[in-house]
């Protein structure tokens, strides 16, 4: 296991960068502790995948330095990292069984025969792989496959951290619940340190203790499940977080108090808004937001059925404003008043909590 920190990396695909805007990864101070289990979760192309290489030595930073328990490895080869990887598509040698598979990381780092071949057992049975274990690989679904490459990525119990790289995409979604919660059962068991790549905010928090969000090659907030969806401190993650995600608002702020479309609106940090601020803006989760005698009033645009809740699109001032409320909560026909939790509520600059 590895506690893993980025000393001022960056990464860039050009030869000779000259600017921010020639960066995949920009300039990146982290930490991650030993035993952890960490998910790099952000849209396609943000730079998940990039670090995620940079961390396993297929691609070696621009700048900066990467530390393995405050061992700097930077200049190392992947097959001095001691890490396993798993990709988004199954790594496997088909002319193999599934358990010479599993056995072969084993074999090949000198393990004596009856260790590879008990350790493969425990991951098949883990996997449910056990009743196919004498079954060549080439002759599996891509599910099987894939099972196969997690397979490979876990069996080994020496390695400092385990990465995986989307590794659910060819999975059936039914499986995809299932394998989720074996890879959050094993991280519990073994405490290894784990960093899951993905674009899916569901697996990435059902499976990670914390959660690192990117966008644009920046990271703009780690933290737990909860803090993420409770307290976002960037428009970005409160919209990538949450289903549906949270409303943005334009907003002016005047002698610490808010204003979206001329009505004040109460928020926990209007106050910290300096003087002539720009890029004024109003976060609140649907979750938050219900109808009330008195307060905004909006038109009723659009009611769906999302199981047991309903979305209900409202419109101010040519802003739509979403809630989140229960199955079968009357909604009124056209015109109505929301109000706002007001310790819910909170004011962003230029897409950054005001603090």
């Amino acid at each position: 296991m590895a506690r893993i920190t980025l000393d001022g990396m960056r990464h860039s695909y050009s030869p000779t960068p000259s600017g921010d805007d020639d960066y995949a990864l920009k300039r990146l101070d982290l930490e991650w502790s030993d035993g952890g289990a960490y998910a790099l979760l952000g849209p396609s192309g943000c730079g998940k995948s990039t670090l995620l290489n940079v961390i396993s030595g297929l691609l070696r930073p621009s700048e900066g330095r990467i530390l393995f328990d405050d061992e700097d490895i930077t200049g190392l080869p992947p097959d001095r990292r001691n890490i396993a990887q798993v990709f988004q598509f199954p790594v496997i040698y088909d002319t193999m069984t599934v358990r010479e598979n599993l056995e072969f990381p084993l074999r090949n780092r000198g393990l004596p025969s009856n260790v590879a071949r008990q350790r493969a057992i425990e991951i098949a049975e883990l996997l449910e792989l056990s009743d196919i274990l004498d079954q060549r690989a080439a002759g599996l679904t891509a599910d099987g496959k894939q099972k196969i490459s997690l397979g490979r990525g876990l069996v080994r119990e020496d390695v400092a951290a385990i990465l995986f790289d989307e590794p659910l995409t060819v999975i059936d979604p039914h499986l995809k619940w299932q394998l989720r919660s074996k890879l959050k059962e094993l991280h519990q068991r073994v405490q290894r340190t784990m960093i899951y790549v993905t674009h899916d905010q569901t697996e990435a928090l059902t499976f990670a203790d914390r959660v690192v969000v990117m966008n644009d090659g920046n990271v703009v907030q780690i933290g737990t499940p909860s803090e993420l969806f409770e307290a976002p401190h960037h428009t970005f993650v409160g919209y990538f977080i949450g289903s549906p995600g949270m409303n943005v608002m334009p907003c002016d702020v005047r002698g610490g108090q808010a204003f979206f479309a001329g009505d004040p609106i109460e928020t926990t940090n209007a106050n910290l808004v300096k003087e002539g601020a720009t890029g004024l803006e109003l976060g609140i989760r649907p979750e938050f937001v219900s109808f009330a005698e008195k307060g905004l009033e909006v038109r009723v645009v659009r009611v769906r059925d999302a199981g047991r809740s309903q979305v209900i699109d409202t419109e101010r001032a040519g802003t739509i404003i979403r809630l989140l409320l229960l199955e079968g909560v009357e909604v009124p026909a056209e015109t109505a008043r929301i109000a706002f939790d007001s310790k819910r509520t909170r004011v962003y600059a230029d897409g950054w909590l005001v603090e």
